[in-house]
């Protein structure tokens, strides 16, 4: 039953795509959202990659307890981490771009974090 089924799609969409009328522009059209979908996909694939690494550079930096989650963010784009916020102390704003740096699939830190009381630095 399932043989007899795909073959009655298979020859629909043979008469679909080939009719002497038709058929040429449905074929194109087709082509075109092929193309349009393929297209998006790429376009989405470097935004998720990012995110995952923000993700990932997260879960590294606020595996110890004593880094004050609320006060730091991480950004990612195209293998660049942005490290902005608040830290505790000068060695740990140190201590947590090397983290960072340590993670795989991380190709460059922008430190801008800060002490308490400190102006935060200005982006490049």
């Amino acid at each position: 039953m399932t043989k007899r089924i795909r073959y009655v799609a298979l020859g629909a969409g043979l008469a679909y795509f080939f009719d002497p009328e038709n058929g040429k522009s449905r074929r194109k059209a087709t082509v075109k959202r092929v193309a349009v979908m393929t297209r998006r996909t790429r376009e989405q694939q470097p935004r998720q990659d990012d995110a995952i690494l923000a993700r990932k550079v997260e879960s590294e930096l606020f595996r110890d307890a004593g880094v004050p989650k609320g006060k730091i963010n991480v950004d990612a784009e195209q293998g660049k981490v942005v490290l902005r916020g608040e830290a505790d102390s000068p060695e740990m704003i140190d201590a947590l771009a090397g983290k960072a740096r340590n993670v795989q699939g991380v190709q460059e830190v922008e430190n801008l974090l800060h002490t308490p009381g400190q102006p935060a630095p200005a982006r490049d």
